[in-house]
């Protein structure tokens, strides 16, 4: 359910039953991620955007996410930085900060947010709604960030880190084992089409786990056989992790 609250003048009743919707909305949210709030205020303020705190009519305006997203921010670094640097002792410094530079950027960060569906419950002011910002990367990257700064303030550290990694670990782990991904479907379209045009194609076979932190399971078809399966955390890594096996059965290595 989207929520962008109405700029008009509403009865002390109804501004009651707006809220109470919005603390169940909120505990709905809680509850799939399985963690228990005990202050729901800094989670509605975590996905309350500039743009919606500053169109406020209501005196004081509400807390909007910049702060919180900042604390978030720190967080996410931390707890990832640690996991690393704790699993994965052969990794130099040097490699440690350019695999997680990849692994807190805007683009993964607003996957994680769309897996849990943060725009549903974002609150946006109107030019922003219009605009597309309930979808913006950037808007849904920060706010996954200010959650994660919520969590970590209402519930301490181990919480924030329990619920971070059950959602990261196993791109964290692939990313350290096996480096940024090669552009695996690429590599294999020029290796099958080297001698004319092949027909290649990606087929997602279905998905498995929550809707928080589902797996991908796609096939690649050349000529219309199976030559590789793969699974990912989205449709994308699922078809390059394909690839990635149909390339080991043809055995030929991908491009550094």
């Amino acid at each position: 359910m989207q929520l962008s609250f109405s700029k008009n003048t509403l009865t002390k009743s109804e501004m009651m039953a707006m809220q109470e919707k919005r603390k169940q909305l909120l505990l709905n949210f809680c509850s799939s991620l399985g963690i228990q709030m005990q202050d729901l205020k800094l989670l509605d303020m975590a996905l309350t955007h500039t743009s919606f705190a500053h169109e406020a009519k209501q005196q004081p305006k509400p807390r909007h996410n910049e702060r919180i997203e900042f604390l978030g921010d720190s967080v996410l670094s931390v707890i990832v930085s640690t996991y690393m640097y704790e699993n994965f002792p052969a990794l130099a410094e040097g490699q440690l900060t350019k695999l997680r530079a990849h692994l807190v950027c805007e683009a993964s960060l607003y996957e994680y947010a769309q897996k849990i569906h943060l725009g549903d419950l974002l609150l946006l002011g109107k030019g922003e709604e219009l605009s597309g910002g309930r979808e913006r990367a950037s808007i849904l990257a920060d706010a996954f960030e200010s959650v994660l700064g919520a969590i970590y303030l209402d519930q301490g550290f181990d919480v924030a880190q329990n619920y971070l990694l059950h959602m990261m670990q196993p791109e964290i782990d692939y990313i350290c084992r096996n480096g940024i991904y090669n552009d695996y479907k690429t590599r294999l379209q020029e290796f099958l089409q080297r001698d004319g045009d092949v027909e290649i194609s990606y087929q997602l076979l279905g998905s498995s786990g929550p809707e928080h932190n589902k797996i991908f399971l796609s096939e690649v078809v050349v000529e219309g056989k199976v030559i590789g399966e793969g699974q990912g955390r989205t449709k994308k890594d699922s078809e390059q992790h394909a690839a990635e096996q149909a390339l080991k059965k043809l055995n030929v290595q991908p491009k550094e």
